[in-house]
């Protein structure tokens, strides 16, 4: 049986495990991916090699999600990863902070989300920034109905080479 002054000691010892084996998963995760973008176990054949000079690694947030902090025009924005958004939605918030007027806009396109049905107002965005990444000239709309957090949609994935998720990772290239 487990004294009561043995507990501090064992939780203690329950969560330097946890964290060991975390640290030692998550840095094989690092160098598997660090290998992916230099190209040692990208698509390779004898007339082509593959290297990802552009490449930025998003990790999973506790939440589940991925997040990135981008550079977009010139302003830092937090962005949810919504591969089901089909374009990138900017809350108000954000979108006055990137020097969008909100009485200027026109919120007349119909846009359905989860949370229902809304009314957005078409934008163009000059540039997206992450890491390494940049898409210029991104399609975007900003949601009438605030939204928790902005979301990059397809409008920015969709102009990348490709993304992939690897385990907590998600990949994106350009």
């Amino acid at each position: 049986m487990i004294e009561a002054k043995q507990i501090p000691g064992l939780i203690l010892a329950v969560l330097t495990g946890a964290l060991l084996a975390s640290y030692f998963d998550n840095r094989d995760d690092r160098q598997e991916v660090k290998a992916l973008i230099a190209g040692e176990t990208g698509r390779h054949n004898e007339s082509n090699s593959t290297k990802y000079t552009n490449a930025t690694i998003l990790k999973r947030g506790y939440d589940g999600h991925f997040h990135a902090r981008a550079e977009v025009n010139g302003v830092e924005i937090k962005f949810l990863v919504d591969t089901g958004a089909s374009t990138v939605a900017l809350t108000l918030d954000d979108a006055e902070r990137l020097g969008f007027k909100p009485d200027e806009l026109d919120f007349r396109w119909e846009i359905n989300t989860a949370g229902g049905d809304t009314k957005g107002a078409s934008v163009l965005i000059k540039s997206i920034r992450i890491g390494q990444v940049e898409v210029r000239d991104v399609p975007a709309m900003v949601m009438n109905q605030e939204l928790e957090q902005s979301l990059l949609g397809m409008t920015f994935l969709s102009e990348l080479y490709s993304y992939e998720f690897r385990k907590r990772n998600l990949i994106i290239r350009q």
